[in-house]
């Protein structure tokens, strides 16, 4: 018997985006209350682990020139915003890859939101919403954990450094989901990881100031917008900020979010036409 698929083509509903996040949200609770023990090492014990073992051990073979290191007192100070934002685009990019493509390749669960008066850019904007707030979430965690390390240079730093680092993991999140939903195969998932996510993770300025990378090298990185999240956070975070800089970083992160959205949405619409 044939199967008649719901496509994005279907008449608008008359739910409100507003009431149709609300309408999803208990599945999606559901679904992080089942799942998170999967990515308690992931999420929360790794960046510790990464904290002690670069910041706290490794940190105490390095010269703290404040100079030589952005305005950080020390190798930790430096190093834990960094840190952050990194994590926040690697949980943003892990829970909209093969979470978004299982959830219509293999178990269908886009199929029975849309077969009600959900759209499909509701399903989208609830699923990259509830993304957003676990990354949030996350960060804040993180963000706690360290704060007794004394890595942050005012009261107010750890709570503007994660509104940074949460805007970081939305613009990552948008471009993954969008990517996610135009992929054929979950294998191609691999190539974004070693190619994309590590490299960019690696040198963006999480570890190093990415002036040695050389005048070239520092360039490319900044052009990137893990780059933007990294310095946003970690001004905020010692609180050195530059005005201007930091506007730039906004409105980098801010675009890219709003250009990933918009690439999520139409991906998504596309894929669920097929």
């Amino acid at each position: 018997m044939a199967t008649t698929r719901t496509t994005a083509t279907r008449p608008v509903g008359t739910l409100s985006t507003v009431t149709a996040v609300r309408r999803m949200a208990p599945y999606w609770l559901t679904v992080s209350l089942r799942t998170w023990r999967g990515s308690v090492v992931s999420a929360f014990l790794a960046p510790v682990f990464y904290v002690v073992a670069m910041g706290v051990l490794l940190g105490g073979f390095i010269e703290s020139d404040p100079s030589r290191l952005e305005g950080a007192p020390d190798y930790l100070s430096f190093i834990v915003p960094g840190l952050v934002a990194g994590h926040a685009m690697q949980t943003a990019v892990a829970d909209t890859a093969w979470p978004v493509y299982s959830n219509f390749k293999w178990n269908r669960v886009y199929d029975s939101m849309v077969a009600t008066p959900i759209t499909v850019r509701q399903v989208a904007a609830a699923h990259l919403f509830f993304v957003w707030v676990r990354v949030t979430a996350v960060c804040a965690i993180f963000d706690l954990v360290v704060a007794p390390f004394g890595v942050f240079g005012s009261w107010w730093g750890p709570f503007a450094a994660l509104v940074a680092q949460s805007l970081t993991g939305l613009a990552f999140a948008t471009l993954m989901y969008g990517y996610a939903c135009r992929i054929k195969s979950d294998a191609a998932f691999g190539v974004v990881f070693r190619l994309a996510v590590f490299p960019l993770f690696l040198f963006s300025g999480a570890f190093f100031p990415v002036a040695n990378l050389g005048a070239f090298g520092e360039k490319l990185a900044q052009a990137t917008p893990l780059w933007h999240g990294v310095n946003l956070s970690r001004m905020l975070s010692l609180d050195t900020v530059d005005v201007s800089t930091a506007l730039v970083n906004i409105v980098v992160l801010l675009a890219v979010a709003g250009l990933g959205g918009w690439w999520a949405v139409s991906g998504l619409e596309k894929r669920m036409a097929l």
